[in-house]
């Protein structure tokens, strides 16, 4: 096939890193080509570039043999680019048709023509199998289906080559399912997609060729189909990956959380848990399977201080914390890595030394007297950064800044270095690629062996099942059923996520 885009010794530098190190991309016309990297690998930069939100500091880009350069995504959108970021740009209070035409409101004398518009967006639903309802409101939708939104907003804009930056990460198995048949749907009427991942799975799964970055530089482009997850893995972090986990031996002790008859709603006021009943003991991590909205988040709400239950009763060595603040439970030993690392992990615009000593800044050694001691709380943050590999190694930039998998790593340095006797874990490999999972999934081990208890809470599956000591099926806010990692699988377990019974 011949080549779409070509992009050429690609420099791109800020003002602590090489992001782009003289890198070059071939893409074909109809192909799914994968872009494999590290977090902070160079993928979403030269992604930017590719659609104009960056300039390139040297290189050339090519668009049909055509030298292009881009002020801006306006320009890249009229040479038939289009960008589906991580992190959706659509406004929640707008409808789905509202937010597709803004910046190319259709104009019928001197007003809108949204019949028009809702015509359109219907019949580029229709075509391309997507399902969008076009006076549905964002805020009242799945986040699967704001993804097609994004697609569809792509379309509306007459996109031949679609740039997708980590699309799964947010999204249930049976939402990337329905993705992967719109993105082939996609390549069989002409597009062009590039796929930026860090998961094997999806690269063997979706994709006819794959470019491994690492350090900001190509490693090499392959055919999928001449590759497996091993290779993959090893260009992508320089070194042999174990798929695996070694789980210590550790005797069971003490019943550190006791959970009963937890009842607790959602933010729209409906229940989410019905009757909720768990324990987890020292050197024990147990499990929490199950599909999105069957109660996990408020589950961690309530066990992170962030939500009130109606009723029941929490108990940590015994003692009563229920509707405890999340600064006392802080206090009393319990850590906890949220789902959305943006909205309850972070605060964007602060500095990454800023964010690292979040729920430490009233400890010693860090404050004298009403103060904060910066010099210790800068050393302390720059010894995390190294531990804990987060890029760019700069501890004065704002977390905003970095990418979802770097500002993921920010909060579990943050959480596995408090004095922990109880670590509530909800999606902790969210946005990691490979290696940092295989780092994240041996520091859980290293809490299970210190004697520690784990909740963990996870939509990947075969994290659960590599993990847990004991897996606890959540269906509809209840606890359905226990398994043992080492007696089931995971079709049985699957089976009881969706309602059924073994």
């Amino acid at each position: 096939m011949p080549s779409i885009i070509r992009m050429e010794n690609i420099v791109k530098r800020f003002p602590s890193v090489l992001a782009n190190d003289h890198v070059n991309l071939e893409v074909e016309e109809g192909e799914i080509h994968c872009l494999l990297g590290e977090n902070g690998a160079g993928k979403s930069t030269l992604m930017n570039i590719l659609y104009g939100l960056y300039s390139h500091d040297s290189g050339k880009i090519l668009i049909r043999d055509r030298e292009v350069r881009f002020r801006g995504p306006a320009d890249a959108i009229a040479n038939g680019i289009g960008m589906v970021h991580q992190d959706f740009m659509l406004i929640p209070v707008f409808t789905v048709v509202e937010n597709l035409i803004l910046g190319a409101e259709p104009v019928k004398g001197f007003s809108l023509d949204l019949e028009k518009a809702r015509e359109e967006i219907a019949n580029l639903s229709e075509k391309y199998k997507l399902d969008v309802e076009p006076t549905a409101y964002i805020e009242n939708i799945s986040v699967g289906m704001q993804q097609r939104v994004e697609i569809l907003k792509l379309l509306y804009r007459g996109a031949e080559i679609m740039i997708f930056d980590e699309p799964t990460s947010i999204l249930t198995p049976q939402e990337v399912d329905e993705l992967y048949k719109i993105m082939n749907f996609l390549r069989e009427n002409g597009k062009t997609i590039i796929f930026i991942t860090h998961k094997l799975k999806e690269v063997m799964e979706i994709s006819d060729r794959v470019t491994v970055l690492r350090d900001g530089r190509v490693i090499d482009t392959i055919d999928t189909s001449s590759t497996n997850p091993h290779e993959l893995a090893r260009m992508m972090v320089g070194r042999e990956v174990l798929f695996r986990v070694e789980k210590p031996s550790v005797r069971i002790g003490k019943r550190v959380l006791k959970i009963e008859n937890l009842h607790a709603r959602n933010q729209r006021g409906l229940p989410a848990l019905n009757g909720v009943s768990l324990d987890v003991a020292e050197g024990e991590v147990v499990g929490i399977a199950g599909i999105d909205g069957n109660g996990q988040t408020e589950l961690v709400e309530v066990l992170s201080g962030l939500r009130k239950i109606d009723r029941g009763k929490i108990s940590l060595y015994d003692r009563d914390i229920t509707n405890f603040t999340p600064k006392e439970l802080i206090d009393m030993g319990i850590a906890h890595i949220p789902e959305d690392r943006r909205l309850r992990g972070l605060i964007l615009d602060f500095h990454l030394y800023e964010n690292l000593i979040l729920g430490f800044q009233d400890n010693k050694p860090f404050r004298r007297g009403v103060i904060l001691d910066l010099k210790r709380v800068k050393e302390w943050s720059s010894e995390l950064v190294e531990d804990f590999d987060i890029r760019p190694r700069d501890i004065d930039v704002n977390a905003g800044s970095l990418s979802g998998g770097n500002q993921q790593k920010v909060v579990i340095a943050r959480e596995f270095s408090r004095n922990i006797k109880l670590l509530v874990a909800s999606q902790p490999s969210r946005g990691l690629d490979v290696g940092a999972t295989e780092f994240v999934h041996n520091q859980i081990m290293r809490v299970k062996a210190e004697g520690k208890a784990v909740l963990l809470v996870s939509l990947e599956l075969s994290e659960v099942m590599n993990l847990s000591d004991r897996i606890l099926v959540i269906y509809e806010g209840k606890i359905q059923a226990e398994f043992d990692p080492k007696k089931t699988t995971e079709s049985e377990i699957g089976l009881v996520m969706a309602g059924g019974h073994v």
